[in-house]
């Protein structure tokens, strides 16, 4: 056992040196660009697809196969049961790496609910690029859905890249390589946004007003502190972040799903269609019919199609 920058305690986990060891999970603390550390558990998956339908041991191959990179919701951590549930799901279709936000379980730091957790997702991002996956889809959920989509939006995939390429000037072809090799550890090759809001400062529902007084209010942030393990900033946004609606059309050629439920008490149907209409025809909308919100209302089946989803577009 040891302790968390934020002072909870939170188990380590050993990887033998043996055969077995790609089976074994892997925590460690990740250092994001500003300085926060964040709560990250990497688990190799017992069943991989590598892209042509086949299914393998991931003890097999080497780390080069594709990795789930699962972003929470609000209030949520890498250790909530709903969180474990997605990642067990995903395990089937490769390696899942699941981190806490700042200001949520052990991580460090305070909340900023979406602005600066664009950089939590980076740093995992790019530690699963260096365990050596080659293949990397984001999975958001309500607030990470939005986190997901502004970091696709930021780094894009090989498409992005390759478009960049073509198109931005740069003073030589070493100039080109270097920007590229940047961008190269932080890119995704698929997105999926779950829940996620089209736009800021909503508060059309009863369930986002209560949101707001959580996040706006010194007694709500003390209720967000105490009763659920989420450290929540007292500042407003300085600037404004790109709302989702924005980030999306900077996303494409990178393939991108947004999954919303029909019955989703905190965002309504208006969010994803605003969502895929800026996506156009670069993106696919999945409304799902008794469907409520976030990890909660995402059932096996769901996060299945999900998971095959991935595996035939991040190829």
């Amino acid at each position: 056992m040891s302790t968390g920058p934020a002072g909870h305690v939170t188990r380590s986990f050993i990887v033998p040196n043996s055969e077995t060891a790609t089976r074994a999970p892997l925590r460690r603390f990740l250092t994001t660009d500003d300085g926060v550390t964040i709560d990250a558990v990497y688990e190799p998956g017992g069943v991989v697809y590598d892209g042509s339908g086949d299914r393998s041991d991931a003890s097999t191959p080497s780390s080069d196969h594709l990795v789930f990179v699962v972003a929470h919701g609000f209030t949520g951590d890498a250790d909530r049961p709903h969180v474990r549930r997605v990642a067990e799901v995903f395990a089937q279709y490769g390696a899942v790496l699941t981190f806490s936000f700042r200001g949520h379980g052990a991580s460090g730091g305070r909340s900023t609910v979406g602005d600066r957790e664009v950089l939590d997702l980076a740093a995992a991002v790019r530690w699963a690029r260096e365990l050596g996956h080659t293949r990397v889809a984001t999975v958001g959920f309500s607030m990470g859905g939005s986190v997901v989509l502004r970091h696709a939006a930021l780094h894009g995939g090989p498409g992005r890249r390759e478009h960049r390429g073509r198109t931005e000037a740069a003073p030589n072809a070493h100039a080109v390589e270097a920007v590229d090799a940047v961008h190269a550890v932080d890119e995704v090759d698929a997105v999926v946004s779950v829940s996620a809001p089209a736009r800021w400062y909503y508060r059309g529902t009863a369930p986002m007003r209560r949101v707001h007084w959580l996040v706006t209010r010194p007694e709500g942030r003390l209720v967000g502190r105490y009763g659920l393990r989420t450290r929540i900033h007292d500042q407003d946004w300085n600037p404004v972040p790109l709302s989702p609606v924005e980030a999306v059309p900077r996303i494409a050629p990178t393939p991108l799903l947004i999954v919303h439920g029909d019955r989703d008490g905190y965002f309504p149907v208006d969010h994803p269609r605003m969502l895929a209409a800026a996506a156009g025809d670069a993106g696919e909308l999945w409304l799902e019919p008794g469907m409520g919100h976030a990890e909660h209302a995402a059932d096996n089946g769901l996060l299945r199609r999900i998971g095959d989803w991935a595996v035939s577009r991040a190829g």
